[in-house]
């Protein structure tokens, strides 16, 4: 019988059709979202208008999903990253795991290949907070164990580039 996965996966769709303007204003737009469209239209060339239904159109096709702020963990009390690998023994425990989604600790939720089902981005407090975060992990049935790495420095931390690669422009 097959296992329904309705609700796991969730698709991203097609491409979006961007053009250069589209790439460099979601590049300024990830440096600072806080710009104001008349800055941004000076940066692009373009009219604040212009930007302001550039941004519009992106947000509507969901090449924008949010504007956010990035928040330092370890100001606001927790400073503790661990990235925690989750298997489990079929399909049907990923949904049960996707209702951690409703814990503050955890900040990202992916399914992964290779030894693990789930890998878990989790920020905590302490090795404390972080150990009670994994109880209620093995409390799931259908949970077979799982792997922490807790993260000692961070360099880097970015969401996806928008522009192309060179091998991508050719």
């Amino acid at each position: 019988m097959t296992e329904k996965t309705k609700n796991i996966r969730q698709r991203s769709g097609k491409e979006a059709a961007l053009d250069a303007t589209d790439r460099k204003l979601l590049g300024l737009l990830a440096d600072d979202a806080t710009q104001s469209y008349a800055e941004l239209g000076r940066q692009l060339h373009l009219s604040p208008p212009a930007v302001h239904e550039r941004a519009k159109r992106l947000r509507a096709e969901g090449v924008i999903k949010d504007t956010i702020a990035r928040i330092d963990g370890a100001k606001v009390g927790r400073p503790l990253l661990a990235f925690v690998h989750v298997d489990t023994t079929s399909w049907k425990v990923t949904r049960a795991l996707l209702e951690l989604k409703a814990l503050p600790e955890i900040e990202e939720i992916h399914s992964v290949t290779g030894d693990s089902a789930m890998l878990l981005k989790v920020r905590t407090r302490d090795t404390q907070a972080l150990e009670d975060v994994l109880e209620k992990i093995h409390s799931i049935e259908g949970f077979t164990g799982t792997r922490s790495y807790i993260a000692l420095t961070t360099f880097l931390e970015r969401g996806p580039s928008a522009e192309l690669d060179d091998e991508d422009s050719l």
